[in-house]
């Protein structure tokens, strides 16, 4: 699959994984990342080493948990980042954004650094609200600005928005969707409301206890 946009043009273009690294327990479900990595290096026509991508992540060494970045850049360059663990939270507070995402736009299948409506939304968080969640233009749920939305619904399994929703194939939400624990199914706002249970999910941070503010 050929993408109109050619990475080489943008020389700060970057593919992007996200992770943590845990003291004796290394990096979970470090095989999807690197796959959904691959994936993507396909699709914008940039050399992927799997076996230097392996190599640097090998090399993570601390006495604490880290945030770590994985970043490809257009000459097939690898660059890995470690910060702190972000805090972490007992639930979170989130709200449905005023901006509708396009279902149709390919870079929200992928990761990468042309993420500017999630920084922009992020950035902006009203007080108390702790991650906004986007509708697509059918008012279908999509995701939040680092999340995938995770719903328990009253009357049936946990439940997911398809990509066809418009959303990042989140390796959290992947891994989920790999055990049987949760299915895709085409949300909307209502089924939030009515919802047993609602969790924000991503490989950094897990599941996420998340209740909706209503505006």
């Amino acid at each position: 699959m050929e993408s109109p946009f050619r990475a080489s043009d943008d020389p700060d273009f970057r593919l992007i994984e996200t992770f943590a690294f845990v003291p004796k327990l290394g990096v979970a479900r470090l095989e999807l990342h690197l796959a959904r990595m691959a994936r993507t290096a396909e699709v914008f026509g940039i050399d992927f080493d799997l076996s230097q991508a392996r190599g640097g992540v090998a090399g993570l060494s601390d006495a604490v948990p880290l945030r770590c970045r994985l970043t490809l850049a257009p000459d097939g360059r690898f660059e890995l980042t470690t910060t702190a663990m972000p805090a972490s939270a007992d639930r979170w507070r989130f709200a449905i954004a005023d901006t509708s995402l396009w279902s149709g736009d390919p870079f929200l299948r992928h990761k990468t650094t042309r993420r500017g409506v999630y920084d922009s939304a992020r950035h902006a968080l009203p007080a108390g609200i702790d991650e906004l969640v986007f509708c697509n233009e059918r008012a279908e749920i999509c995701e939040g600005t680092i999340t995938n939305i995770v719903v328990t619904l009253e009357k049936g399994p946990r439940v997911t928005p398809p990509l066809s929703s418009g959303c990042l194939p989140g390796v959290y939400r992947q891994s989920l969707i790999d055990a049987g624990h949760v299915r895709e199914a085409v949300l909307r706002v209502a089924d939030l409301r009515d919802a047993k249970a609602i969790h924000l999910v991503n490989a950094l941070r897990g599941e996420i206890p998340a209740v909706l503010i209503q505006k």
